[in-house]
């Protein structure tokens, strides 16, 4: 099929102005990303300003003396319980080894039990046993979330809503914003 010159001029037309318009858009986007990148920037500068300190203000305020607290009774069980319940195991146990090292040195010198009482050894490893069981017994938990894990939560929700928010803001789509496959090559009119 041939076209006139008449066609062919207009065609030519609005094979410019498509590649002018083209250019303007290529240009455009490229604003867009200027100042995408630039409220990216405030947005990193007001969080760094405003957010954080907030936020480790509302920490050090409402949390921290609860995690203080915990890290308090965490060293009191570990050394008003577990400590002297392990030396009163190890105590116990080497006591064990050192009577049993004695009562196999008899025996091998041919001085037979010599003395051996066993109810007496039998109530003395029962009563080592019992004391060392209230040593080792845990107290009962509190049930229920404290304050600290309460606040913990909620910060965490928070965080996760932003986060959540940022990347929707981010991956939105924009019917105005139109960005082609090929940005280097004009359209064909």
């Amino acid at each position: 099929m041939s076209l006139n010159r008449k066609t062919k001029k207009e065609l030519r037309k609005l094979q410019k102005q498509a590649a002018n318009l083209w250019e303007s858009q290529q240009v455009l986007v490229g604003q867009a990303g200027e100042v995408a990148r630039e409220a990216g920037r405030q947005l990193g500068k007001y969080n760094h300003d405003h957010v954080v300190p907030a936020a480790k203000h509302s920490y050090e305020r409402y949390a921290a003396p609860y995690v203080d607290r915990g890290v308090e009774t965490g060293r009191k069980v570990l050394n008003g319980a577990v400590v002297p319940a392990a030396g009163a195991v190890v105590g116990t146990a080497l006591s064990v080894w050192d009577v049993a090292n004695d009562k196999r040195h008899r025996l091998a010198k041919g001085k037979g039990l010599g003395g051996f009482d066993a109810d007496d050894f039998r109530k003395k490893a029962k009563k080592a046993g019992k004391k060392a069981t209230k040593k080792l017994s845990v107290p009962e938990k509190k049930s229920g979330p404290s304050a600290g894990g309460v606040l913990a939560l909620i910060f965490g929700i928070a965080a996760a809503a932003g986060v959540l928010y940022a990347a929707w803001q981010t991956l939105r789509a924009d019917d105005e914003l139109w960005v082609a496959d090929d940005p280097l090559r004009a359209p064909d009119a």
